[in-house]
């Protein structure tokens, strides 16, 4: 049987936090919570922009989470949020009739989505109203998984008021299709570390099926997360989409060119198994097909032999079909080398040579060069820090999560890891007031966290 998100009491250390949420709870719905949820965010160590290509990921929880405060209702079918940060206002919906909007992506809706998601896998006969205090430090849109990690917590939330066990991994899945309702496009990472994460090591997480499987990281490296302050909501633009468009036309076009039916393919990963070709191979394949500048809409449609419209149709989302131009070579040179990063990055892992940090620091600086030139997914600020990051000490340094802002994880050795941190301090945050005033919450060394679950108030 597999595992489901456990039932547990609340950990000693974290008790002051749960009992003031407890409180807020108290002092706004009139009653203490039944229950509490938690899901946390993760740091994103390597394999950036390639889950939704279908290619794996290595990626650990962090200790930083959302935590919400649940009683639930037999006699109303309201859903009343509250959130402990004022900036977030109240919220409150029918649970049978809501609407998710994709074009104004408030905070609740990403808890709506975790509610639609069980409501449309378990199809419970009576819905129950749910009283709801959100607390949450992740940093928002700051690439650690704020959003996600709602989403999870959500569906762990409406999992437990309605008396439902469903196993992490079909947690994960759900919660990984039910954010499309957003408008975010995304391949299931982070949905997939937040609920299969365990204390202490890292997670190489594969798809298709879910599988994941345990990392130990380097027991003499720290890895230390510092927020650019740049932020990026991916669901509220379409750069983040537009990405996944441009993979998915170099899926189908490669599918094409070698005699398949391309319209069955979506995912690059899934074309590059059919042809049983080699990362290195595929890369190979990528120089021989693609032209290196941007194609144009109609060159695309030249190519696989559509209309407009039937892109519009097969490919394209939502919020790309004005998308004129489409940079198909540098993506999917991007995509296949971080692939292969990834796979290298688990092997030294498991291997542990002797100079495991040097070569693992490689990779993931390796990472964020092809993140800026190839995928440009960074930003001026995003590229400064990681500069900083590597001349403050770090072995490698990169950015994580989708990009275009948040934050960087670098990898430091254990023992000069204050050294590093004050000096990030001095260089990034101290010359720039905004940043200044962050500077708390920015920078912090992590440790590999645990997975969702519920706490017992």
């Amino acid at each position: 049987m597999e595992a489901v998100p456990p039932v547990s009491d609340i950990p000693q250390q974290k008790q002051k936090r749960y009992d003031d949420i407890k409180n807020n709870f108290l002092k706004k719905f009139g009653n203490p919570p039944e229950f509490f949820a938690r899901a946390s965010g993760r740091v994103n160590i390597i394999g950036e922009h390639v889950d939704y290509c279908g290619y794996s990921v290595l990626p650990m929880a962090i200790e930083q989470d959302i935590i919400i405060a649940v009683s639930h209702s037999s006699t109303s079918d309201k859903i009343i949020l509250s959130n402990m940060n004022p900036s977030y206002q109240d919220f409150e919906c029918s649970i049978k009739d809501f609407t998710i909007s994709k074009s104004d992506p408030k905070w609740f809706n990403y808890f709506l989505c975790g509610v639609k998601g069980i409501l449309e896998y378990a199809k419970p006969n009576a819905l129950r109203g749910m009283y709801c205090m959100v607390s949450g430090n992740i940093p928002a849109s700051s690439g650690l998984s704020s959003s996600s990690a709602l989403v999870c917590c959500s569906a762990l939330v409406t999992m437990y008021a309605h008396g439902y066990s469903i196993s992490k991994k079909e947690l994960s899945e759900i919660c990984a299709q039910c954010e499309c309702h957003i408008g975010t496009e995304g391949g299931g990472m982070d949905q997939a570390i937040s609920f299969m994460a365990q204390e202490g090591t890292a997670k190489h997480i594969e798809f298709s099926p879910l599988r994941t499987t345990d990392v130990q990281l380097p027991g003499d490296a720290a890895f230390v997360i510092t927020n650019s302050c740049v932020e990026m909501n991916k669901a509220a633009t379409s750069f983040f989409n537009i990405r996944v468009v441009e993979c998915r036309l170099v899926a189908q076009i490669i599918a094409k060119s070698k005699g398949l039916t391309w319209q069955d393919f979506k995912r690059i990963g899934d074309v590059q198994k059919t042809l049983g070709l080699s990362l290195e191979e595929a890369l190979v394949i990528v120089g021989e097909i693609f032209h290196k500048e941007p194609y144009t809409k109609e060159e695309v449609c030249g190519i696989l032999e559509v209309t407009p419209e039937q892109l519009a149709e097969t490919t394209l989302s939502t919020n790309t079909l004005t998308v004129q131009s489409f940079k198909l070579h540098d993506r999917a040179t991007h995509v296949f080398s971080e692939a292969n990063r990834v796979l290298q990055f688990k092997r030294i892992c498991d291997e542990n040579p002797s100079d495991a940090l040097k070569r693992l620091g490689t990779l993931m600086s390796e990472s964020h060069a092809s993140c800026r030139d190839m995928y440009e997914c960074s930003c001026t600020d995003l590229d400064k820090l990681v500069n900083i990051c590597l001349e403050s000490g770090a072995l490698g340094s990169r950015l994580t999560g989708a990009g275009w802002g948040g934050c960087a994880v670098s990898m430091v050795p254990v023992d000069q890891v204050e050294q590093f941190i004050s000096k990030v301090k001095d260089k990034y945050y101290a010359v720039e007031p905004s940043r200044s005033a962050k500077v708390s919450s920015a920078v912090f060394a992590t440790q590999p966290g645990g997975g969702a679950a519920i706490y017992k108030v």
